[in-house]
C-alpha cells in the first residue's frame, strides 16, 4: 500500500513539475511568466492581430485548362482516324459569371463521317455534351454534374495549395476555409495571426508558379514581329513565343508548345546561391523517377539543342543540352534570397489550378487583441477569485483541496495548449472559464456525497471511499458527454468555434485527473498525518 501511495505522489509531482516548468519556467517572476506565456501559447487573429483575406478563385481558368486538355485529346484521335476538320477551338470566358458558358467548337468534319466523329467525342470527352450544329460541326458543353465537380475540385485543390504555401512560411495556426454563401463556393477565407509582412504573403498566394521545361526551336529574336518575319509571317504549328529578360536584355524565343516537364513532375525544390554568379540566387529542383526517365530519353535525343525553363509563361533561363539529363535542374537569374525562397516554396507546394483575385484585405490591429486579452483574463481572474472564496467559506479545509486541484487543472490546460501548438482565441478563453465551472462542479458532487455519507454515521475514511466511488461515475458521465459535444464542435465547426472546443475538451480531460485522482491524494495526505480521525472539515 505504501509503495502504491508513493507512486501516486510521484506521478502527481512529476506532472505538476513538468507543466510548471513548461508554462511558467524556472524563474517565476511576473515578467518572466508573461514572456514565457507569450512565447509558448499561440494567439489567434482576434487576440494577436494579423491579416484577414478573402480570395476569389477564378474557376474559369480551370475550366479553360480542362477544355485545352480535351482539345488535345480530340486532335490526336481525329488525326489517328484520318478525319479532317477546319476548326477545333474553345471560347474564352473572362469571368466567373461566364465560366458556365465554356464551349468547344469543332467545325468542318466530313458529313459522311459524323458518326465516327461523335464516337470519338464521346470517348475522348466524356465530361462534355456533343451537340451537333449541322454540316459536320459540333458544339461541346460541360455536363452540369461535371461542371459542379470541376468547380468543387478547383476550390479544394486551391485551398490545399494555399495551405501548403502558408505552412511553408512557418506561420502559426492559419485559418483557411471556404467563405461566403453556397452559390459563392469559389471564395476562400484566409486569416494569418501575427503576420508582419502581409504584402509578401499576398504575393506568394497569387503566384501560380506554372513551371514548364520546353524545347527551343528558334531564337533569340529582338521582338515577336522579328520572329514572325523569319518564319514567313506565320509561327510554325505547335509553337509559341515566350519572352526572356535578363539584366537589360530583352529577347524572344520560339518554343515547342508541349512541355517536356511541368511542375507536377517535381519532387523537391530548394533555394541557394548561383554558382556562376555569387550575387544572384537560384532554385535547384529534382524530378520524380518517372519524369526523370522521360526527361532523360528526351535530352539524349536532343543533344546540342536548347531548353528553356519557363515560369508563369516567362522564360527564366535558356541552356544547351550537352548530355543526358535525368533528375536535376536549376532555375537561374533570381535577384534576391526572399524571391528564391518563395519560388522554391511555391514549387514544392504545387501550382494553383486557377488564378486568385483579392476581394478583401484587412489588417486587424494588435490593440484590439490586447483589450480582448485583458478583458478575458480579468473575467477569468474574477471568476476564479469568487469561486475560491465560496469554496473556502462553504467547504472549509476541503475547499482548499478543491482550489488546489482547480489551479492544477488550469496549469495542465495551459501546458497542453503550448505543447501541441493550439491557438488560443477569445472563444478559447470562454472555454477555459467554462472549464473552471465544470471543475468546481465535479468537486461539489464529490464533497456533497461525502457529507451524505458522514451524516449517515460512517467513519471518515469510509465516507471518503464511498463519496469518491459513488460520485466517480457521475463525473465521468458529465465530463465525457461534454467532451463528445466539444469533439463534434471541433470536427464540424470553423475558426473560433474550434478554439472554444479545444480548450473545453482539454480542460475537461484535465478535470478527470485533478478532481478525482489529485483531490483524493490530497485528502489521503491529510489523513495519513493523523491517527483515528473522527471528523473531516468539509
Amino acid at each position: 500500500m505504501n509503495g502504491r501511495f508513493t507512486l501516486r505522489i510521484l506521478l502527481v509531482l512529476a506532472v505538476f513539475a513538468l507543466c510548471f516548468w513548461w508554462v511558467i519556467g524556472l524563474t517565476p517572476t511576473r515578467e518572466a511568466i508573461k514572456q514565457n506565456l507569450s512565447e509558448k501559447i499561440a494567439l489567434g487573429l482576434d487576440l494577436k492581430g494579423g491579416t484577414h483575406l478573402i480570395l476569389q478563385i477564378q474557376v474559369q481558368d480551370s475550366l479553360k485548362s480542362e477544355a485545352d486538355l480535351t482539345i488535345d485529346r480530340i486532335k490526336a484521335r481525329l488525326a489517328q482516324a484520318d478525319i479532317v476538320y477546319s476548326v477545333l477551338r474553345r471560347n474564352d470566358p473572362q469571368s466567373i459569371e461566364e465560366a458556365d458558358g465554356i464551349e468547344i467548337q469543332l467545325e468542318g468534319t466530313p458529313t459522311t463521317r459524323v458518326s465516327d466523329v461523335r464516337e470519338i467525342l464521346e470517348q475522348e470527352a466524356p465530361s462534355w455534351l456533343p451537340n451537333s450544329t449541322g454540316g459536320g460541326s459540333f458544339a461541346l458543353t460541360v455536363r452540369p454534374s461535371e461542371l459542379l465537380r470541376l468547380k468543387a475540385e478547383t476550390l479544394q485543390q486551391s485551398m490545399a495549395t494555399i495551405e501548403n504555401r502558408i505552412n511553408g512560411l512557418g506561420l502559426t495556426e492559419p485559418v483557411i476555409q471556404q467563405h461566403g454563401r453556397a452559390e459563392a463556393e469559389h471564395e476562400i477565407l484566409v486569416q494569418l495571426p501575427g503576420v508582419s509582412d502581409p504584402a509578401r504573403v499576398m504575393n506568394l498566394l497569387q503566384m501560380s508558379a506554372q513551371l514548364e521545361i520546353k524545347l527551343v526551336i528558334g531564337g533569340p529574336y529582338n521582338s515577336p514581329e522579328a520572329a514572325r518575319t523569319q518564319n514567313n509571317g506565320i509561327l510554325p504549328a505547335n509553337s509559341e513565343l515566350a519572352h526572356y529578360a535578363e539584366r537589360g536584355r530583352s529577347e524572344w524565343y520560339l518554343l515547342q508548345r508541349n512541355a517536356v516537364v511541368t511542375g507536377r513532375d517535381l519532387r523537391s525544390a530548394a533555394a541557394g546561391r548561383d554558382q556562376q554568379n555569387p550575387v544572384a540566387w537560384q532554385v535547384a529542383f529534382s524530378l520524380s523517377r518517372q519524369a526523370g526517365q522521360r526527361f532523360g530519353i528526351f535530352t539524349q535525343a536532343n543533344i546540342n539543342q536548347s531548353l528553356a525553363v519557363v515560369l508563369d509563361r516567362r522564360i527564366q533561363s535558356v541552356a544547351s543540352i550537352e548530355s543526358r539529363i535525368e533528375t536535376d535542374g536549376v532555375i537561374n537569374n533570381i535577384d534576391s534570397q526572399t524571391e528564391a525562397l518563395d519560388l522554391a516554396l511555391v514549387l514544392r507546394a504545387g501550382s494553383l489550378p486557377a488564378s486568385v483575385v483579392y476581394l478583401e484585405e484587412r489588417t486587424v490591429g494588435a490593440s484590439l487583441g490586447a483589450e480582448s486579452i485583458n478583458q478575458g483574463v480579468n473575467s477569468a481572474i474574477w471568476g476564479v477569485a469568487i469561486i475560491v472564496l465560496v469554496m473556502f467559506l462553504y467547504y472549509r479545509s476541503a475547499g482548499f483541496n478543491a482550489n488546489l486541484a482547480l489551479f492544477f487543472n488550469l496549469l495542465i490546460l495551459l501546458a497542453v495548449l503550448s505543447v501541441f501548438g493550439f491557438t488560443l482565441t477569445l472563444p478559447g478563453i470562454a472555454g477555459i472559464i467554462l472549464t473552471i465551472g465544470m471543475a468546481v462542479d465535479a468537486n461539489v458532487l464529490i464533497f456533497e456525497r461525502i457529507r451524505e455519507e458522514l451524516d449517515q454515521g460512517k467513519p471518515v475514511v469510509a465516507a471518503l471511499n464511498a463519496g469518491f466511488g459513488k460520485a466517480f461515475l457521475t463525473i465521468i458521465d458529465t465530463n465525457l458527454t461534454t467532451i463528445i459535444a466539444a469533439a463534434f464542435l471541433f470536427l464540424f465547426g470553423r475558426g473560433p468555434v474550434r478554439g472554444f472546443a479545444v480548450t473545453l475538451a482539454i480542460g475537461l480531460l484535465a478535470n478527470l485527473f485533478t478532481s478525482v485522482f489529485v483531490s483524493r491524494l490530497i485528502f489521503d495526505l491529510g489523513l495519513r498525518r493523523k491517527q483515528n480521525v473522527q471528523e473531516l472539515s468539509i
